[in-house]
């Protein structure tokens, strides 16, 4: 690599299809970055988009060492182009959530004694007492999650403790089940490690602890005392506190690099590893949330992050800690029916064309004269419900809306249930509210126009391609500033701003307060029709 050394960090994230990283130096640019895409790059493992699906369909795993040779690829690549580790001041990273890692017995003394003439992988093969380990696509833990439910006092009582209720991927469940199917692979197990705690192992080469921000993903960690829960521990399997070490502080320095690092590739002795965290929590610290943000992510299905101060967990989403903040949350709702459905509405009354789309949006008025639309082709998780229902004015259930209605409809009951979803896990719209908006339909500003009325705050568009690993790149740096002593924000002014897109029009306010409590209650009535309970 030509060109002068900067001093930089580096962010890791170790996905479900690749391990990427990002080298950012001091102004916050971005100047180097490169991937290793596991199907195409590494076929001996046999994977299919990272993963193996295992013939009862609910079962997905990924090979460990592939995760690891992926890394030994990266460094000798960057070698090779003549990169300077010297200078890299700091590094972190980010892993999917939820997955989890078996380190054998014996395992933290092949850590401690790696050979720098060695790859990584061929000093690491016989260190796991699990080769594939359960990442967040397997949902076989169906039975377990009802054993971890039911010991807690029921699903709102393991929330409220954890931030969610069980899920088949949170890693105590995935735990529980290895260790009653599988007793002898769990006895001969000294750690077991999150994807993320995983990769930062591999840099400390010692055992590096699991943060806070990563460890709530896993139904075992009281949000609020940030510790291990010892009914959910007790729950899932023995022994498991000391194999899982104390969770740490997700800004905390967890130590300096291997020496392995120093003497086969010329890291400076002295450069630290940052803890590592979940990709969702990272991708938060890239787009730069500040308290009160929110993130809309608008793909094939809608995503909201949020930054919450006073957490109110539910029986949906799910509820972490923050990891830039350590007083605050963040908390993560997953809706099914995003763009697909914004498409087949798109054909069906706006001939294929988002233009025409556009102008449907641009021709109906803010509230949409009172008529409301539930719009769910597939079974929707936010709320459990399928099926398309409209109501007018009068909430009358009606069987169509006029095209135009039709298209606003959709758009504002997306962006409604949204809100109202948001606010029963406790956010708030603020003075300062910015909402980044990003995924396909981000692209469209007559879109983003409702979603800045709807929520009446400010709608911003940024580049999110790297965000986790951009995002773990800053929380580098805020380690290095000593890390919950110096707010997050100072550490990242210098990153690039996201673009303004769209302002509430005036009178918006005023316009959706009036809709959004007809708009829960329609929801509720749905609901209870769904399930066949009295209305």
């Amino acid at each position: 690599m030509a060109g002068p050394a900067r001093r930089c960090c580096l962010g890791w994230d170790f996905s479900t299809q690749q391990v990427k990283v990002v080298a950012v130096d001091e102004n916050l640019n971005v100047f180097y970055e490169d991937s290793v895409h596991f199907d195409r790059d590494l076929p001996e493992f046999g994977t299919q988009g990272g993963v193996h699906i295992h013939k009862d369909g609910l079962t997905v795993t990924s090979p460990v060492l592939m995760w690891v040779q992926a890394l030994d690829i990266i460094l000798e690549k960057m070698k090779a182009l003549g990169f300077d580790f010297s200078q890299i001041l700091a590094l972190s990273g980010a892993g999917q959530q939820h997955g989890s890692i078996y380190w054998k017995a014996g395992a933290s003394r092949a850590l401690t004694s790696l050979s720098p003439a060695l790859p990584l992988h061929q000093q690491l093969e016989a260190c796991f007492s699990i080769s594939d380990s359960p990442v967040w696509m397997d949902s076989s833990t169906t039975a377990q999650c009802r054993q971890l439910e039911a010991a807690m006092g029921g699903a709102q009582a393991l929330s409220c403790l954890t931030g969610s209720r069980a899920y088949e991927r949170f890693t105590g469940n995935q735990i529980a089940k290895i260790f009653q199917q599988n007793p002898e692979a769990y006895s001969l197990t000294e750690r077991i490690s999150l994807v993320s705690s995983f990769a930062a192992s591999l840099f400390l080469g010692s055992y590096s602890p699991i943060d806070y921000s990563d460890g709530s993903g896993m139904n075992l960690l009281q949000i609020r005392d940030k510790v291990w829960s010892q009914a959910c521990l007790g729950a899932c399997a023995p022994q498991l506190e000391e194999k899982l070490g104390l969770p740490v502080p997700s800004s905390s320095v967890a130590g300096t690099i291997s020496s392995y690092y120093v003497q086969r590739y010329g890291f400076h002795p002295g450069c630290k590893v940052v803890a590592f965290t979940g990709d969702n929590p990272a991708s938060l610290a890239g787009m730069r949330l500040e308290e009160g943000d929110i993130v809309v992510s608008l793909g094939t299905s809608d995503t909201l992050f949020l930054w919450l101060q006073e957490p109110m967990p539910s029986l949906e989403g799910h509820i972490f800690c923050n990891p830039v903040d350590p007083q605050h949350y963040m908390a993560l709702l997953c809706f099914k029916n995003g763009s697909l459905m914004r498409e087949r509405i798109r054909d069906e009354s706006a001939s294929c064309s988002w233009s025409e789309f556009s102008k449907a949006l641009q021709a109906t008025e803010m509230g949409n004269g009172g008529n409301l639309g539930f719009y769910f082709d597939v079974m929707e998780i936010t709320p459990e419900i399928v099926g398309r229902h409209r109501f007018n004015a009068e909430n009358c259930e009606v069987s169509a809306f006029p095209r135009d209605v039709e298209i606003r409809a959709l758009i504002e009951g997306q962006f409604m249930a949204k809100r109202i979803h948001a606010e029963g896990l406790g956010y708030r719209v603020m003075p300062k509210t910015k909402i980044l908006a990003t995924g396909g339909a981000s692209h469209n500003r007559d879109i983003l126009q409702v979603l800045a009325d709807v929520f009446g705050a400010p709608v911003y568009v940024t580049d999110t391609a790297n965000s986790a690993c951009v995002g773990s790149a800053y929380r580098a740096f805020h380690g290095l500033a000593a890390g919950a002593e110096v707010p997050f924000a100072d550490v990242v002014k210098l990153a690039p701003q996201p673009r303004l897109a769209a302002t509430p029009t005036p009178g918006a306010t005023q316009v959706y307060e009036a809709l959004l409590p007809q708009y829960a209650k329609l929801e509720q009535r749905i609901v209870s029709q769904t399930r066949g309970a009295p209305e």
